[in-house]
């Protein structure tokens, strides 16, 4: 359900920007901060329907199944989508030599994550079976895929040897962890994953892009430290006080 109030901010950055409001004449006044009302409204809808959350599921015998069935239409669209464009814009297509198309920064993050979670294989076979002697249990920022994988099979490891006491819903009994460790995992290695380039994938790509074009953008260090630093992580703090602690 949160995720549906965080679609509803995503939806508003992108619609609602300046040069909209200006079209839609409210640039001025108090209806110029709408995007900002729309924000603070899902924030705070959400806030009053988290505490509810796992007890609805209990009440309604909620399962993730129509979510899954939606997820998979989505990613079909998408697949369709991108052969409708190559079908009607080949890569020899003018369109596509005016925007200097090329598949370098895609190629570039996909050869750095198939190499990370290829020499991955070997330690997460070791934190299944030694998850208990390391343990989850310290509330620290996940900033990628691959570390969402580590701590999820030493949550696991966890959990098989030394059993939290923790609920574990039929949706998660495939994987052996409770859904409060899943659940901080997850939103360690999504939302985190905007404190790095390489945390999430279209961070990387996008600088790859920039970069190609001959724009000036941030290194590693210096956006972690002038911008997701002093930005995202007092968001990122309070999102734990809300739902996780």
């Amino acid at each position: 359900m949160n995720f549906l109030w965080l679609l509803g901010v995503l939806l508003a950055v992108i619609f609602i920007t300046p040069d909209n409001l200006e079209q839609w004449g409210i640039s001025h006044g108090p209806l110029k901060f709408l995007r900002e009302y729309i924000m603070l409204a899902m924030a705070g809808i959400s806030f009053v329907t988290a505490p509810l959350s796992s007890k609805m599921r209990k009440e309604n015998n909620f399962t993730f199944d129509p979510i899954l069935e939606v997820a998979y239409l989505f990613i079909g669209i998408f697949i369709a989508m991108a052969g409708i464009s190559f079908v009607t814009a080949p890569l020899s297509s003018k369109m596509r030599k005016e925007n200097n198309f090329t598949f370098d920064p895609i190629l570039e993050v996909a050869y750095l994550f198939i190499g990370i979670f290829i020499a991955m294989i070997p330690a997460l076979e070791i934190l299944k079976a030694k998850g208990a002697e390391l343990g989850v249990t310290q509330p620290w920022p996940l900033d990628n895929a691959p570390t969402y994988l580590t701590f999820l099979s030493m949550a696991q490891g966890l959990e098989s040897t030394n059993p939290t006491g923790l609920p574990i819903s039929p949706e998660l009994a495939h994987l052996g962890i409770p859904d409060e460790l899943l659940a901080a995992i997850s939103l360690g290695a999504v939302f985190m994953g905007a404190m790095t380039y390489i945390g999430n994938g279209p961070n990387f790509m996008v600088k790859a892009i920039a970069d190609e074009w001959g724009y000036r953008t941030p290194d590693f260090f210096t956006y972690a430290l002038k911008y997701s630093i002093p930005i995202l992580v007092p968001i990122f703090i309070v999102v734990t006080l809300i739902y996780l602690v």
